[in-house]
C-alpha cells in the first residue's frame, strides 16, 4: 500500500508499513515537492516519487553512475560528489544522460562557489548610448541583459536568443530608473578613513607631554642639591673646636 503521511519536514509518501519490512529496515519513503498538492497525487506519480533517486546512466568519462533525485532545494542530478540543479524544462523522471552530463559539466566549470572560472562575456548585443557594451547572459534566475553594472531580467514571454539591442536598452533603462545601478562605495570610503585617521592622530599629540614631565624633574633635582650647598657654606664643626680647647685649659690649672 502507498500512503501519504505528514512528517516533521513536510508531507511524504510511504510504501507499506513497518510490519512489512525486516527488523531494522525502514519503509521506503519519498518527500512530496512543494509544487505538488498531497491530496492530488495519484498512484502512478507516487510510485515515480518512490523510485527516486533513479540511475540515469554511466558518465562517459569516469564510468560512475549519474542519478536524478529530489532534494531540499528541488530536483537535481548527481555524479560522484557533484550536484547540479535541474533547470526549467528539465524533468527529474525522464531527464536523459546527455542532458545530465551537460548539467554536471557546467556545475564543475562554475566551481565550489557556484560562479564560473573567469568572466563570462555573454552574448554581445551592441553598445548602450551612455553605459557602454550591452550583453545577454544566463543567470541563476534566468536570462538577463547587462550594461555598465545595470542588470535587467528578460521577461519570460521574450525569447532571450532573439532579443534585439533596442529591446535590451529599453529594459536596462527601465531597470536603471528603478535603481538598478550599483552604488559606488569607494568614494565614500576614503573620507571616512581620513576622518578615522585624523581622530586617531589627536590622542597621540596630547600624549606626548614632555614639558610637563621635565619640569618636576628639574625642580626635584634643584631641591635635592640645595641642602648640599647649604651645609657646605656653614661649618659648625670649626667653631666648636676653640670652645672645647678653652674648657680643657681651665680644668688643668
Amino acid at each position: 500500500d502507498v500512503t501519504v503521511k505528514a512528517g516533521r519536514f513536510g508531507p511524504y509518501i510511504q510504501l507499506g508499513e513497518q510490519k512489512d519490512y525486516a527488523e531494522g529496515e525502514k519503509p521506503k519513503r519519498a518527500g512530496i515537492p512543494k509544487n505538488m498538492v498531497p491530496g492530488d497525487i495519484e498512484l502512478d506519480l507516487a510510485l515515480k516519487l518512490l523510485s527516486l533517486p533513479r540511475e540515469i546512466g554511466k558518465h562517459p568519462e569516469s564510468g560512475e553512475p549519474i542519478t536524478a533525485g529530489l532534494g531540499r532545494f528541488g530536483p537535481f542530478v548527481r555524479h560522484d560528489k557533484t550536484y547540479a540543479s535541474l533547470e526549467a524544462g528539465d524533468e527529474v523522471f525522464d531527464i536523459g544522460l546527455n542532458r545530465a552530463v551537460t548539467l554536471i559539466a557546467e556545475k564543475v566549470a562554475k566551481g565550489p562557489s557556484g560562479r564560473r572560472f573567469g568572466a563570462d562575456p555573454g552574448k554581445p548585443l551592441g553598445d548602450h548610448p551612455t553605459l557602454g557594451a550591452v550583453a545577454m547572459k544566463n543567470g541563476r534566475y534566468g536570462a538577463y541583459v547587462t550594461a555598465g553594472g545595470v542588470n535587467a531580467t528578460i521577461p519570460s514571454d521574450k525569447d532571450k536568443d532573439a532579443i534585439t539591442l533596442a529591446e535590451a536598452i529599453a529594459l536596462i533603462d527601465e531597470r536603471a530608473a528603478k535603481g538598478g545601478a550599483k552604488p559606488k562605495r569607494s568614494a565614500k570610503a576614503k573620507p571616512a578613513k581620513a576622518e578615522v585617521d585624523a581622530k586617531a592622530a589627536k590622542p597621540v599629540k596630547k600624549a606626548a607631554v614632555k614639558k610637563a614631565v621635565t619640569k618636576p624633574k628639574s625642580q626635584a633635582v634643584s631641591k635635592a642639591r640645595a641642602p648640599v650647598t647649604a651645609t657646605a657654606k656653614t661649618s659648625p664643626s670649626k667653631a666648636a673646636k676653640p670652645v672645647a680647647k678653652k674648657s680643657v685649659g681651665k680644668a688643668s690649672g
